[in-house]
């Protein structure tokens, strides 16, 4: 039987979004997007920043994001009475999707001081660049004449920075797709609450778990409702994961390590559970690195061993503190 791992069998994040980005471009308009080339040579989608955007638009950069290896549903839920709208993600490659495309890792900066730009690059793109360290761990690196960035920010990068990007991804500026939506917008909401089961394989990774025995991950959390303010608008994102979000992994390997896995995932380990995320950040005066890196998982977590057939829970999912941030 051939080994599932080699890496000339792993999917190209890149091409896998194609699609995706093309039914963008096809239906701005009633997507409320907007598509432009910019001064490179580039193809940029704004998605919310300079137009409303859309739940849906939002839908299609989670799935951008997750390189064409996820799906994103918007549905209803009966878990949260007063929030009965949900988003659900579900991904067969939860590896390569979460950690090789969707995490917002690559850390893009321009110029200095009131006029510099600074985003987080998440989506296929990073894959080309292989700049981080996570890369290696999880051993995979795309091929592909083409990449996608996804940026969670209100304007679009610079020319330079543009340049710099595409070379680092070694494709030509006008083989690079760059994406953005604010986190206040309506898209923006859809596409960060759309990491859910991207907090927890990232939390795992943390914990030191073999990223090679997750075979399946699938996740739910409530749709916050956005809001005018970055922080409490971010809040509310990291909220609707922190004490809404449900995530469920398939794991091959020891029962024990099973268990062991979903005792330690839920957010509810760490020190600063139990506050609506805006007060712990404005408590930390917008300083995200004095919040324990723990807190970023999903409420509710149930790890099933296949090889064993058993299924381990923990943690639970926290109606009264969604309530609260939710507003």
């Amino acid at each position: 039987m051939s080994d599932p791992q080699k890496p000339s069998q792993k999917p190209s994040v890149n091409r896998g979004v194609k699609h995706l980005v093309e039914r963008l471009i096809a239906c701005q308009a009633e997507l409320r997007v907007a598509c432009s080339k910019g001064a490179a040579g580039e193809t940029v989608i704004d998605a919310g920043a300079g137009v409303r955007g859309s739940l849906e638009a939002g839908r299609l950069l989670g799935e951008i994001c997750l390189g064409g290896l996820g799906r994103v549903t918007l549905g209803a839920s009966e878990t949260l009475a007063r929030w009965p709208w949900s988003l659900t993600v579900t991904t067969s490659q939860p590896v390569i999707a979460c950690l090789g495309s969707q995490y917002a890792g690559w850390q893009l900066t321009s110029g200095e001081g009131k006029g510099a730009y600074f985003s987080m690059g998440s989506g296929p793109a990073r894959a080309l660049a292989g700049k981080e360290e996570i890369f290696r761990d999880i051993a995979y690196a795309d091929v592909s004449d083409a990449a996608v960035l996804v940026l969670e920010t209100g304007a679009a990068p610079p020319e330079e920075l543009v340049r710099r990007i595409a070379r680092d991804c070694d494709v030509a500026p006008e083989a690079l797709t760059i994406l953005y939506a604010p986190t206040q917008s309506l898209a923006g909401t859809v596409q960060i609450v759309a990491r859910i089961v991207e907090v927890a394989l990232h939390k795992a990774h943390a914990l030191k778990f073999d990223m090679s025995r997750i075979l399946e991950g699938a996740g739910t959390a409530p749709l916050p409702p956005p809001h005018p303010d970055f922080v409490t608008a971010m809040g509310r994102t990291n909220d609707a994961v922190i004490y809404g979000g449900r995530v469920q992994l398939h794991v091959s390997g020891p029962a024990d390590d099973a268990r062991e896995l979903a005792r330690m995932l839920p957010s509810s380990n760490a020190a600063d559970f139990g506050q609506p995320f805006g007060d712990i950040f404005r408590a930390y005066k917008g300083d995200f690195y004095k919040i324990d890196p723990m807190l970023f998982s999903p409420a509710e977590v149930s790890v099933v061993a296949v090889d064993s057939g058993e299924t381990f829970r923990g943690g639970a999912v926290e109606p009264t503190l969604i309530d609260a941030c939710f507003g």
